[in-house]
C-alpha cells in the first residue's frame, strides 16, 4: 500500500481532470454546480453531492458517471473538444480514490546544473559598452568605423572608396523605403552640395510613411503575420488581423521606442487600468498583443480543437517569441534538455506558465471573429471602455435602427420593404481586433514527459530561463493594479525583457537592424545566439551597438542614422582580386555587400515606375487576390492602381505568385531570415506574366508622356 501511495497523488489526478472534465466542470462552466479542478472542490461536490468518497471507489459518483458513459456525454464529446477517459486513466482515478485520495508534495524535476562556464558564454552576459579604437583617419564617420577599421587593418586592408552619390541615394532609398528614388529626387540630391546633404536625405526617408511600410514588414515576418488561420483545406480568413499590421507600421513610423514596442506586444492588456488612460491608448495596447496571436491556429474547428491542438498553437507562439525577441532556440526543450545550451526542459514549461493566464489549453478561447468564446474581441473589448472607433460604428447602427423603426411605425413595412432592405444593406460589421489578455485564473502548469500531454510530470511555477536570471532582480509577478483580475506574469516578463542590461534583447534587435542594412548580421544566425549559433564577427561592435541602442532611448531610427552615416555603409560595392582573396565573403566589410531586391521591393518598384502606385489609402482591410485554376494567384488592380505588397491579403495557402517566385515565405510559424534563390521561373515570370506586361504598358505610356 505504501508503494501504491507514493505512485499516485493529486498531481496525477488534477491534470487528468483538466484534460477530461473541467471543460464542463471548471472555471468557466460548472454544470450541476460541480467544480472538478481540485481535490477540495471535488469533495465539496455539486447538486448531487461529493464527486467521490475517499477509500470507496464503488460509492464514488464520478466513477459511476464515467462507467455509464455520461461523463463526458457521448453525444457532446466533439462539440466540447474533449475525449472520454482512457482505461488506464480510469484505473488511475480509481486507484487514487481507493487509497483515500492522497495529497503529496509536487514532484520535483531534477534541476540541470548551470556552471560558471555556462554563464560566461558571451551571449548570456550583459553587453558592455566598449571604447572604440582610436584612429587618426579622415574617413571615420563614427565609432562603427573605428571597430570595422581595426579588423580591416589586422588583415592589411582598408575601407573601399566611397560610393558615388547616385548609388548612395538609391541604396538609402531602397533600404529605408523599399522603393527606388524618382529621377527628380536623384537630381535634387546630386545638385545639393551642402555638407549635410546626405544627412538630410536620411532624415527625409525616415520621415516618409513609406518607411513604416518597409521596416514594419520585417517585424511582421518575425511575428508570423497572416490574414488566415492556416490549414491546407479551410485556411479561414482572419477578418481583423490587419489591425495588428497597421499597428506595427504606425509604430515604426512614429519611432516608438523598441522597449515600449515590446512591452505592448507582450503585455499590452496589463499596462494600464481601464479608465486611467485614453481609450485609444487601451485599444492600441490590446491591438499590439496580436503579436502572440499570429501563428497558424486550427482550433476553430471541433475536430482540431482538442488539447493537443491547442498546445501546438502555444508551442508555435513560444517559437515566435524565442526566435524574434530572445534570439534563442527553445523548441527542443519541450521534450528534453537542450543539447547545446544550458536550458533545461523545466525552463520551457516555466515559460509557458508565464503565458498561462492568457494561453491556457484547459481554458481555451477559439479564434473566432465574434461570439463569446473568442479571442477576436470588439474594439477594444467589452471589458474595456469603447474608444472612438467603436463609438462611430455604434452610432451608425443606432441611426439605421431608428430609421427602420420609423418606417415600420408608419404601418408601411410592406410598402417600405425596399427602403428597409436598402438600410439593412448599409450595416457594417462590428469592428474587432485579434487580441490576447490575461484572465487571472490559470490552471496549474506541469512539465510534460517527452512533451506528451498525456504524461504530466513535475509541477512548475512561472519563471524565466535560469541561465538569464539576475539574482538582484528576481522574476516576481504581481497584479498590474489593485484588485486586477490578472496575474501580472506577462507584465513582469516584459519588464525583464526590456531591461537595458538584458543579455539578449538589445543585441538581437541591433543585430537584425544591421542585417537589413548589410545583408548579414554580425551574428549570422539571427535566431540563435546560443552555442550552436554563429559567433559574432565583430563582438565589440555588437556590444557597442546594443548599449548605444538602449542609451539612445531604444530609437530604431537613431540606429539607422548611426549605421547609414558611417563610412562603412557608404563604401562602394566594387571588388578586386585582393579583396576577394583576403575577405572573400566580405566578413570584414572591406566593401559594401551586394544585396538583391526582396519580393515586395521588386513588385512595389514595378508598380511605382509604372506610375500605378496607390498611396491614397494606407492601411485598412487588405487587398483581395484572384486564384486561377492553374494555380496562378494575382492581385487585381484597384480604381487608383495597386497598393504596396504589405497591404495585400496574406493568406497562407494563396500567396500571390509574383511574390512567392521571389521568395516570399509562408509563415510557419514565422520567418527570421528570408531564403534567397536564383531560379529560371523568376525570369520567366517577369517575361510572361500578364500583370507585369500590363505594368510595362503603363510604364511605356509614362515615358511617352514625360
Amino acid at each position: 500500500v505504501a508503494a501504491k501511495h507514493l505512485a499516485v497523488s493529486q498531481h496525477d489526478i488534477v491534470p487528468l481532470m483538466q484534460l477530461r472534465c473541467t471543460v464542463c466542470h471548471g472555471l468557466r462552466k460548472q454544470k450541476a454546480k460541480l467544480d472538478l479542478r481540485t481535490r477540495e472542490s471535488m469533495l465539496r461536490g455539486g447538486k448531487s453531492g461529493p464527486a467521490f468518497v475517499p477509500g470507496k471507489p464503488g460509492e464514488s459518483l464520478i466513477l459511476e458517471k464515467i462507467h455509464e458513459g455520461k461523463m463526458p456525454p457521448r453525444r457532446k464529446v466533439v462539440t466540447v473538444s474533449v475525449k472520454p477517459m482512457e482505461p488506464r486513466e480510469i484505473a488511475l482515478l480509481t486507484q487514487w480514490i481507493e487509497l483515500g485520495a492522497p495529497m503529496t508534495d509536487p514532484p520535483l524535476g531534477k534541476p540541470q546544473s548551470i556552471s560558471k562556464g555556462d554563464r560566461n558564454f558571451w551571449a548570456f552576459k550583459p553587453p558592455r559598452h566598449p571604447s572604440p579604437p582610436k584612429f587618426n583617419e579622415p574617413r571615420i564617420g563614427n565609432s562603427i568605423d573605428a571597430f570595422i577599421l581595426r579588423s580591416l587593418k589586422a588583415k592589411g586592408l582598408d575601407f573601399s572608396a566611397e560610393a558615388n552619390r547616385q548609388t548612395l541615394i538609391r541604396r538609402a532609398t531602397f533600404d529605408l523605403n523599399g522603393l527606388p528614388p524618382t529621377p527628380g529626387e536623384v537630381q535634387e540630391f546630386l545638385q545639393d552640395i551642402s555638407p549635410d546633404a546626405y544627412a538630410k536625405l536620411i532624415d527625409r526617408l525616415l520621415a516618409s510613411p513609406r518607411y513604416g511600410e518597409r521596416w514594419g514588414r520585417y517585424w511582421l515576418d518575425l511575428a508570423g503575420y497572416s490574414d488566415s488561420d492556416g490549414g491546407q483545406d479551410s485556411d479561414r480568413i482572419r477578418d481583423h488581423a490587419w489591425r495588428y499590421r497597421d499597428y506595427v507600421i504606425k509604430a515604426f513610423n512614429k519611432d516608438k521606442p523598441y522597449d515600449r514596442f515590446l512591452m505592448e506586444q507582450l503585455a499590452g492588456d496589463e499596462l494600464a487600468k481601464p479608465g486611467s488612460v485614453p481609450d485609444e491608448v487601451l485599444a492600441e495596447n490590446l491591438t499590439a498583443t496580436g503579436f502572440l496571436r499570429m501563428s497558424s491556429d486550427y482550433t476553430f474547428a471541433n475536430i482540431t480543437g482538442f488539447v493537443p491542438d491547442r498546445i501546438e498553437v502555444i508551442d508555435r507562439e513560444m517559437e515566435v517569441l524565442s526566435s524574434a525577441v530572445l534570439g534563442l532556440t527553445m523548441k527542443c526543450t519541450k521534450c528534453h534538455e537542450h543539447k547545446f545550451d544550458p536550458i533545461p526542459q523545466g525552463d520551457y514549461y516555466r515559460l509557458l506558465a508565464i503565458f498561462k493566464g492568457a494561453y491556457d489549453e484547459h481554458d481555451w478561447m477559439r479564434p473566432r471573429d465574434g461570439g463569446g468564446a473568442s479571442y477576436s474581441v470588439p474594439w477594444p473589448t467589452r471589458q474595456l471602455p469603447l474608444p472612438g472607433t467603436h463609438a462611430k460604428w455604434k452610432t451608425h447602427e443606432e441611426d439605421i435602427n431608428q430609421a427602420i423603426a420609423k418606417l415600420k411605425a408608419d404601418k408601411g413595412e410592406k410598402k417600405n420593404k425596399d427602403a428597409i432592405k436598402k438600410l439593412e444593406g448599409k450595416r457594417q460589421p462590428e469592428p474587432f481586433i485579434r487580441a490576447l489578455w490575461d484572465r487571472g485564473e490559470p490552471s496549474p502548469q506541469y512539465a510534460l514527459i517527452r512533451g506528451n500531454y498525456l504524461r504530466p510530470g513535475a509541477l512548475v511555477q512561472a519563471g524565466i530561463p535560469a541561465i538569464l536570471t539576475n539574482p538582484k532582480k528576481p522574476y516576481s509577478p504581481q497584479p498590474p493594479w489593485p484588485k486586477a483580475k490578472k496575474t501580472g506574469r506577462r507584465l513582469a516578463f516584459a519588464q525583464w525583457v526590456v531591461q537595458p542590461n538584458h543579455p539578449l534583447t538589445a543585441r538581437v534587435m541591433a543585430n537584425r537592424i544591421w542585417k537589413h542594412h548589410f545583408g548579414s548580421g554580425i551574428v549570422r544566425t539571427l535566431d540563435d545566439f546560443g552555442n550552436a549559433g554563429a559567433r559574432p564577427t565583430h563582438p565589440d561592435l555588437l556590444d557597442w551597438l546594443a548599449t548605444e541602442f538602449s542609451r539612445r532611448k531604444w530609437s530604431i531610427k537613431a540606429m539607422h542614422r548611426l549605421i547609414m552615416t558611417s563610412a562603412t555603409y557608404r563604401q562602394s560595392s566594387a571588388t578586386n582580386p585582393r579583396l576577394e582573396k583576403l575577405d572573400p565573403e566580405n566578413t570584414l566589410l572591406s566593401r559594401m555587400t551586394l544585396k538583391r531586391l526582396d519580393a515586395e521591393a521588386l513588385r512595389d518598384s514595378l508598380i511605382l515606375v509604372a506610375g500605378q502606385l496607390n498611396e491614397k489609402n494606407r492601411g485598412g482591410k487588405p487587398d483581395g487576390i484572384n486564384a486561377r485554376k492553374d494555380g496562378l494567384i494575382t492581385v487585381p488592380r484597384g480604381t487608383d492602381g495597386w497598393r504596396r505588397s504589405v497591404y495585400v491579403l496574406q493568406r497562407r495557402t494563396q500567396i500571390p505568385t509574383l511574390l512567392t517566385t521571389f521568395d516570399l515565405p509562408r509563415m510557419e510559424p514565422n520567418c527570421v531570415k528570408r531564403p534567397e534563390s536564383t531560379v529560371a521561373p523568376q525570369a520567366l515570370h517577369l517575361l510572361n506574366d500578364a500583370t507585369v506586361n500590363q505594368l510595362a504598358g503603363h510604364f511605356a505610356k509614362r515615358l511617352i508622356k514625360e
